[in-house]
């Protein structure tokens, strides 16, 4: 059981408390932020806890046992150190998010109650929400694989194995033309525009630099440009002129891993396992039953 310090109890003890919340968020890149809905400024555990951040806490469920507990904290899109720029690219993903009670006349006086991840962040025209997840949501991971005839790793990650970084794997662009989920480019590729299917586009220039997206299709158009389709749009402008990192895609099949990327003994799918068709089929005259199997 915690136990409160003196200070912390005479904080508590009269009929008025000083409390108020403060939060600090360290980001996956190390980047620390510190708040408070407090009006004015704290300091303490070696972070500055800015006022009038635009963070307020919404009520909170906990319940003994480890069943996993979540609540949000809402902000302003208009708050200097958070932007809606970085939401969309990302770097709140998974940050810690550690959450102190203060007495804000003496700012020694504080607690941690609570350590947890950013979750879900929703986002409207004028404000976010970011859930809070306990860390005990940790243990409703899926661990283990599952058995289907397409990989699960991601291309080009440890389990994958690939190089992407030679061209035509990863190739930089120069934005031709945009308007919303597209772009226009007209560097050549050097490989066929869908092998970019499933890929991904980072912005490297301009008001969109470090945002990307999927890629939902490509095609050659008529003018000498290919065109991109994002699987959603990028929150910030995009301009002719800006440069973009193109990074082929996969569509997670065997004969793909095999023919395209020359990779087959690193594919972690299981492309013999026979599909609900086999299962359910009978024994025919004619069909051929010699062992052979599903994918050469």
């Amino acid at each position: 059981m915690r136990t409160l310090s003196p200070d912390m109890l005479a904080a508590t003890a009269g009929p008025v408390t000083t409390l108020s919340h403060c939060w600090r968020l360290t980001r996956k890149d190390g980047v620390v932020f510190g708040f408070t809905d407090h009006d004015g400024l704290l300091e303490f555990d070696g972070t500055r806890f800015e006022a009038t951040s635009g963070l307020s806490a919404s009520e909170a469920e906990a319940a003994l046992g480890l069943g996993p507990t979540t609540r949000e904290v809402e902000g302003a899109l208009s708050s200097v150190a958070i932007t809606e720029a970085d939401i969309a690219a990302g770097r709140y993903d998974g940050a810690k998010v550690e959450t102190f009670v203060v007495d804000w006349r003496n700012p020694a006086a504080h607690l941690r109650v609570d350590v947890s991840q950013i979750g879900e962040v929703k986002r409207s025209a004028v404000a976010f929400t970011a859930e809070l997840r306990s860390l005990a949501t940790k243990l409703d991971a899926v661990r283990g694989r599952l058995y289907r005839r397409r990989c699960d790793a991601v291309l080009g990650d440890t389990r994958c194995g690939f190089d992407l970084s030679p061209a035509p794997y990863t190739v930089e662009c120069v934005v031709s033309s945009a308007d919303g989920q597209t772009i226009e480019t007209a560097t050549p590729l050097g490989a066929a525009p869908d092998c970019y299917f499933f890929g991904r586009a980072v912005i490297l220039d301009g008001k969109a630099a470090g945002l990307g997206a999927d890629i939902a299709s490509a095609a050659a158009t008529g003018a000498g440009t290919v065109r991109l389709i994002l699987a959603e749009p990028v929150v910030a402008e995009i301009e002719a002129g800006d440069r973009f990192r193109l990074v082929q895609g996969c569509d997670k099949r065997f004969s793909t891993c095999r023919d395209r990327f020359a990779n087959r003994q690193n594919f972690r799918g299981f492309p013999h396992i026979p599909g609900n068709d086999a299962v359910l089929a009978v024994a025919k005259s004619g069909n051929l039953h010699d062992g052979s199997p599903v994918v050469p």
